[in-house]
């Protein structure tokens, strides 16, 4: 979907207010050291993809803990957005974080022969 300036005012809307809600107002432990990376709110408001980051090793229980808190966390969006339509909440995993870390640690474990000086057509000097 293109991006304007008000899809962005109205995903940003979405995504500080789910975070705050789960920070403040969601008791369950699963979703404790949840981030809300991003959301992606539908032109008509009827339906919001949010992104969220966690532990990798707590992936299971934090699906678990947000479908069974989806209606909950609809609902409280919905007093604290006053919108018309509260939209219907996807969420999905983002693992970005885990794959920049990934790479990261690739990058730092450099075969030692890849640090031998070469000339230009690629021999060791």
């Amino acid at each position: 979907m293109k991006q304007t300036k008000q899809s962005r005012k109205v995903n940003e809307a979405v995504r500080t207010a789910l975070a705050s809600i789960l920070l403040t107002q969601v008791a369950d432990p699963r979703l404790s050291l949840v981030t809300v990376t991003g959301a992606e709110v539908s032109r008509d408001r009827s339906v919001a993809h949010i992104y969220v980051s966690a532990d990798r090793l707590s992936y299971a229980d934090v699906e678990a803990g947000l479908a069974s808190a989806k209606g909950h966390l609809r609902s409280l969006l919905g007093q604290e957005l006053e919108w018309r339509v509260t939209p219907e909440l996807h969420f999905y995993l983002d693992t970005t974080i885990d794959e920049a870390e990934r790479i990261s640690q690739a990058l730092s474990d450099v075969p030692k022969t890849l640090q031998i000086e070469k000339d230009e057509e690629g021999y060791p000097l």
